[in-house]
């Protein structure tokens, strides 16, 4: 049986899922962070959907082992492919990912409303986002707009700069996305441009709310554990940070993710 003392454990493909335990870690000071980057197989989104659950449910062990009194699938990619399989191969405690938080709050608070949505091509190819969101509430119609170039343009750094402005305004003003009222950024990576897809809608003088999903989980982690009491009262927890494949441009680019650089340990779970 779990304990308050315990780790949160939170797994992703990459990096982008840092930006996950980061709001995770502001919103719940007192929480040790375990996480673990599968970055000997990024990025998931051209792994076969069975490839994606089998990493998943070994990366949960290793969470487990790790004695984690909760798991947060921090990849969209994963979350679609494998908050199933791994919540069942996973029983004896919570599994929680990244997409349904997000899509209870859309239901739950927008009604005869369209919503954007933007990510990587295998998240909006999968439709897991507009599908589950349409059986919530039927009301609710989710315009999809693939976005390729903005992960890796965040990853190498070009953010908050000339070049990430032009390719963000150009993806913005696309027809799928006209005439919505709310955007989803259903990739972990996109917190990251939080300010400059605000800044274009406020040139526009369109008022937008965007659904910030790594917020939108944590408040989520928060309830959950506030459920089963589970909250940590530990001073000043010290997080552990796993990679599958380690290297140093990938230590340095953690920074950018989790607000400080953490120090990486390799382990690899499939030798």
């Amino acid at each position: 049986m779990a304990t308050s003392n315990q780790p949160i454990g939170i797994f992703d493909s990459g990096i982008g899922g840092l930006t996950v335990a980061n709001a995770i870690r502001k919103l719940l000071p007192n929480e040790k962070i375990i996480y673990f980057g599968d970055t000997a197989h990024v990025p998931y989104g051209d792994k076969s959907a069975s490839a994606i659950q089998f990493y998943s449910q070994n990366i949960a062990d290793f969470l487990l082992l790790k004695k984690c009194k909760l798991i947060v699938i921090a990849c969209n990619t994963a979350s679609a492919a494998a908050r199933k399989t791994t919540a069942e191969h996973i029983k004896n405690i919570s599994v929680l990912n990244v997409i349904d938080p997000v899509v209870e709050y859309a239901a739950s608070h927008f009604n005869k409303t369209t919503i954007g949505l933007i990510g990587t091509k295998g998240t909006i190819h999968s439709r897991v986002y507009p599908n589950a969101i349409k059986k919530a509430n039927k009301s609710i119609q989710t315009n999809s707009l693939a976005t390729p170039l903005l992960a890796p343009m965040i990853e190498e750094g070009f953010f908050n700069n000339n070049i990430s402005k032009t390719i963000i305004s150009a993806y913005l003003e696309k027809n799928a996305l006209k005439d919505i009222e709310a955007l989803i950024l259903g990739c972990t990576h996109y917190p990251l441009i939080q300010k400059e897809i605000e800044a274009v809608y406020k040139k526009k003088k369109q008022k937008i709310k965007i659904l910030n999903s790594a917020d939108i989980v944590a408040h989520s982690v928060k309830d959950a554990l506030k459920a089963q009491k589970l909250l940590s009262k530990t001073e000043n927890p010290k997080h552990e940070f796993y990679v599958s494949d380690y290297t140093k441009s990938f230590e340095e680019s953690t920074k950018v993710f989790f607000g400080d650089k953490v120090k990486l340990k390799e382990v690899n779970l499939w030798k």
